[in-house]
C-alpha cells in the first residue's frame, strides 16, 4: 500500500508539473507581433521576454520617420512595402505604433525609452485623430485626412457573457477592458458613446465605479492590451475600433464582434500631419502623397476602415 500511495503520488506529480509547462508556453501563444517582422541575420524575438512589436524598420538612419496613432499597426507591412516599392530610393524606414497621446508627448519632449532603448528621432509625419491633430495643429505645415473607424466590441469566441450592447457593460459581473481616455483618443470616444447610449449613469457605473472594484480595466496600449486580456480570459468586453476586431478574425485568433448600432456609434476621421520642422522634408512629403492614394485607401479597407 506504501509503494502504491508513493506511485500514485508522482502520477499525480507528474500530470501537475506537466499542466503547469503547458499553461506556461499557452500563455504567451497570442503574443505580438502579429506583424510580419523584417528579416535580419539573427532573429531574437522572444515571447513575453524579448518583444518589441510597436516599433518597426531601421532605427539607425531613416530615411522617413512616421508615427501612427497605434491601433493602425496591422497596416504597417502593406504601407511601408508599398511606399518602398514607389519610392524604391527610400530604403530604410522607422515607425512607431504607441497611442496618440504617447507620441505627442514624445515629439514635444523629443524622447522616449521603452525598457533600455532611449528613442530620439522626431518624425517626419504624425498620424491621429482629428480632434488630436487640431490640438497640434501649429507643429504641421499641410494635414491631411486618410480613413475613418467605428467602434465595435470585441469578445471572445462564442461570446460567454452574452454581451449584446453598450449598456451591458454597466454590468458588475462583465470585466470591460477599457482604454484609458488619458493617453488613448478612443478612451475618449467611447466615453462618448457610453453618455450617447446611457447618460452619465452608464458613464459613471463603467469609468468609475466599476474601475474601483477592478471589473474594468484601464488600459496603456489598447491596440495590444484589450485583445490579449480577452484571448487569455482576463476580460469579458472590449470596446474597441472595427478595425481592430477584424484584424484579430483575420489572423485566425478566437473572437467575435459585437455590433455597435449606427445610432449610438462613433465615427472617428483620422488625419495625417507633415511636421513643419520635418528632418527629411522630401521622405515627408512623398509619403503624405501616398497616405492619400487609392493604393493606401485599399489597404486601410482591407484592414476594416472606411475611406470616402
Amino acid at each position: 500500500m506504501k509503494i502504491g500511495y508513493h506511485f500514485i503520488y508522482y502520477l499525480f506529480f507528474l500530470v501537475f508539473t506537466a499542466s503547469v509547462h503547458v499553461s506556461a508556453q499557452d500563455l504567451h501563444r497570442f503574443d505580438p507581433p502579429w506583424n510580419t517582422p523584417p528579416s535580419s541575420a539573427v532573429e531574437f524575438t522572444i515571447r513575453g521576454i524579448n518583444n518589441v512589436p510597436d516599433l518597426y524598420g531601421d532605427i539607425v538612419d531613416p530615411q522617413l520617420v512616421v508615427f501612427f496613432a497605434g491601433n493602425q499597426f496591422m497596416c504597417i507591412d502593406d504601407l511601408l512595402a508599398g511606399f518602398k516599392k514607389k519610392h524604391p530610393h527610400i530604403e530604410r524606414i522607422f515607425a512607431e505604433t504607441l497611442p496618440p497621446g504617447i507620441l505627442a508627448k514624445q515629439i514635444e519632449g523629443g524622447s522616449l525609452t521603452i525598457g533600455n532603448l532611449r528613442i530620439t528621432h522626431k518624425p517626419d509625419v504624425y498620424t491621429a485623430g482629428k480632434s488630436r491633430i487640431a490640438l497640434m495643429e501649429e507643429h504641421f505645415s499641410t494635414i491631411e485626412t486618410y480613413a475613418y473607424n467605428k467602434l465595435s466590441l470585441m469578445v471572445p469566441q462564442g461570446n460567454p457573457k452574452g454581451v449584446q450592447k453598450l449598456a451591458d457593460l454597466r454590468n458588475t459581473s462583465i470585466r470591460v477592458s477599457m482604454p484609458n481616455p488619458a493617453w488613448e483618443g478612443i478612451g475618449r470616444q467611447i466615453e462618448a458613446a457610453y453618455r450617447k447610449v446611457g447618460g452619465e449613469e452608464l458613464h459613471t457605473a463603467v469609468m468609475e465605479n466599476k474601475v474601483k472594484d477592478g471589473s474594468t480595466f484601464l488600459t496603456r496600449i489598447h491596440h495590444r492590451e484589450s485583445p490579449l486580456r480577452i484571448l487569455l480570459g482576463n476580460s469579458d468586453v472590449a470596446p474597441v475600433w472595427t478595425s481592430e476586431v477584424v484584424y484579430q478574425k483575420m489572423i485566425g485568433h478566437p473572437v467575435e464582434e459585437v455590433e455597435i448600432p449606427q445610432e449610438e456609434n462613433i465615427r472617428s476621421t483620422y488625419r495625417a500631419g507633415r511636421l513643419k520642422n520635418a528632418p527629411r522634408p522630401e521622405a515627408a512629403d512623398l509619403f503624405m502623397e501616398y497616405l492619400i492614394s487609392d493604393e493606401a485607401k485599399k489597404i486601410y479597407i482591407k484592414y476594416g476602415f472606411e475611406v470616402d
